[in-house]
C-alpha cells in the first residue's frame, strides 16, 4: 500500500473521531490540556488498536463481524449524543461530561469500529498492517487533540453552553447516523 493510500484513510478514518473530540471539548472547563491529551490518547489508540485487531481477525471471522459492527457504533453514539440533547433542554441539570474516562471509553470504541472494518479489509487485500497502524493512531491523535481544543475555544462561550451542548449530542447522532448509512447502502 502507497503512503498517500496510508494518509488518506488515516485521515478518513480519524474524521469521526475528530468530530467527537470536538464535542468533548464542548464540555471541558477545566484542565483543558490534560483532557485534549487523555482524549486523543484514547481516541489515537483506539484507532490503532482496532484497525489491527481488525487486521488479525479479518482472516478468520470477516463473515460474523461485518453484519453488526455498524449497528453497534450507531447505538452507542445516538445513545450518548442523546443522553447529551436531552441534558441540554434540562434547564437545571447538569450536562453531560463527555470527558469521563468510562464515556472516553465508550465513544473512542464506538467511533473506531469503522477502524476494525478497515483492517479486515486491510487483511482481505492481502496488505502488511504496520505502516497503515501506526499513521491511523498518530493521524488520529493529531487530529484529536485538535478536536479537543476547538471545542474548549467555543465552549468559552457560556452563553451558548446549552446550544453547544445540543450541537455536540446532533454532532454524536449524525455520526452514528452517518455510519449507519454507509454500512447499510
Amino acid at each position: 500500500m502507497d503512503f498517500i493510500s496510508i494518509v488518506l484513510i488515516a485521515v478518513g478514518l480519524a474524521m469521526d473521531a475528530f468530530a467527537v473530540s470536538v464535542s468533548c471539548g464542548l464540555c471541558v472547563i477545566y484542565r483543558r490540556y490534560v483532557i485534549a491529551l487523555k482524549s486523543a490518547f484514547l481516541f489515537g489508540f483506539f484507532q490503532w488498536g482496532m484497525l489491527s485487531l481488525g487486521w488479525l481477525t479479518g482472516f478468520t471471522f470477516r463473515a460474523y463481524i461485518e453484519p453488526v459492527d455498524h449497528w453497534i457504533a450507531f447505538v452507542l453514539l445516538a445513545l450518548i449524543g442523546g443522553k447529551m440533547w436531552k441534558e441540554s433542554m434540562d434547564e437545571n441539570g447538569t450536562p453531560i461530561d463527555l470527558t469521563s474516562l468510562k464515556l472516553m471509553l465508550a465513544l473512542a470504541l464506538a467511533t473506531s469500529i469503522d477502524a476494525f472494518a478497515a483492517g479486515i479489509g486491510i487483511s482481505a487485500l492481502g496488505y502488511h498492517i504496520l505502516m497503515p497502524s501506526v499513521y491511523v493512531g498518530v493521524i488520529t491523535f493529531v487530529l484529536s487533540l485538535l478536536g479537543v481544543l476547538l471545542g474548549c475555544k467555543m465552549a468559552q462561550y457560556a452563553r451558548y453552553r446549552k446550544y453547544l451542548d445540543r450541537l455536540g449530542g446532533v454532532i454524536l447522532i449524525g455520526i452514528g447516523i452517518k455510519i449507519l448509512i454507509e454500512h447499510l447502502s
